[in-house]
């Protein structure tokens, strides 16, 4: 049987600018909604699998985001964390719909 997913409400596009990240708070779950230049939307967990570090206040180059606390490489589209360092943080699916952006919860 196929899961439905809950679709979310988070921000209006023009709400993130290029090149940055912002926190939404969904019940307990805190993600980091980066927008990259390409104006495309990408939802992961808002913290570093290193330290815990708040990867929404980390820089960003290209697809990844630097962790601010220990510079942890981390690909916002994947989730991966960059070698020689290993790990990955959740990755969720957003939806561009219209002016507003969406979090798809399973």
């Amino acid at each position: 049987m196929k899961q439905v997913a809950e679709r979310v409400k988070l921000v209006k596009v023009e709400d993130v600018a290029k090149d940055f990240g912002k926190t939404v708070t969904i019940g307990e779950l805190e993600i980091a909604l980066f927008r990259l230049k390409n104006g495309e939307f990408y939802a992961i967990e808002n913290r570093c699998p290193h330290k815990g570090g708040v990867l929404v206040e980390g820089l960003i180059s290209g697809q990844h985001v630097f962790c601010p606390m220990h510079d942890w490489k981390i690909d916002i589209t994947t989730g991966k964390v960059q070698e020689p360092d290993h790990g990955c943080v959740k990755t969720f699916e957003v939806e561009v719909d219209g002016d507003d952006v969406y979090l798809l919860l399973p």
